[in-house]
């Protein structure tokens, strides 16, 4: 199997497709937020690998065409942002304040919980941009010096568990503004949570989508500053 997935220029991407296509068939009977697409396929597509002993190498070689429609598919977010522009601008400030203690929070919350488990300055880097799109957070942690591939594994991770707990979180703090909603999702989960934001309604989709290039930015310019801290 590994020389057949060696052979075949695309095969890694169709597999990771069809697992995915099984993850949202799964969510569609279940309708359990636990059942994230994203996650089940993630699961299946470990579980391929291992079974048939595939080197991560080869699979990827394979799969990577996925990869480049990352910052096309963050860019298409634009567009629920283009349909709801009548109220980003009634709720501009509020919306900018909003993103930008949300980011700065975040990165706060990895500074002290870097100092409190002694971690390198390398370490350290690494989650700084957690909550941020992968595009903009592997650049990121690249630049500052942290290890990309667990900066990956750690947006995707947030981002999934952001999807799989916003509605509960929405409903134990009493969050129903629709706006307050998305931002909240937005600036925390990233894409993949903006995702579930989508499905929640079209504000909260659109609110989550500026939050995605806010927080981005915002993290780009703060990752800077907050990696001198350690």
């Amino acid at each position: 199997m590994n020389d057949m997935m060696a052979a075949g220029a695309t095969m890694g991407a169709v597999i990771s497709l069809i697992n995915y296509w099984i993850g949202l068939k799964i969510k569609e009977k279940t309708k359990l937020s636990i059942c994230n697409p994203l996650l089940i396929s993630i699961i299946l597509t470990v579980l391929f690998v291992l079974i048939f002993r595939i080197d991560y190498d080869t699979y990827n070689a394979s799969a990577k065409y996925l990869s480049w429609l990352l910052t096309p598919a963050t860019v298409s977010l634009a567009i629920p942002l283009y349909l709801e522009i009548d109220r980003l601008k009634k709720n501009i400030k509020a919306i900018l304040v909003s993103i930008f203690a949300g980011s700065v929070i975040s990165m706060g919350s990895i500074l002290l919980m870097s100092m409190l488990f002694g971690f390198s300055h390398s370490q350290f880097v690494t989650f700084l941009p957690k909550s941020i799109t992968t595009a903009i957070g592997m650049s990121v942690s690249e630049e500052l010096g942290g290890f990309v591939s667990i900066t990956v594994a750690a947006i995707i991770v947030t981002g999934i568990l952001g999807a799989v707990i916003a509605d509960t979180v929405c409903k134990v703090f009493h969050i129903t503004d629709p706006v307050a909603q998305g931002l909240a999702i937005g600036t925390s989960a990233h894409a993949i949570g903006t995702s579930r934001a989508m499905e929640m309604g079209d504000v909260q989709g659109a609110m989550s989508s500026l939050s995605i290039v806010t927080a981005g930015i915002i993290t780009v310019v703060g990752a800077n500053i907050f990696a001198s801290f350690l």
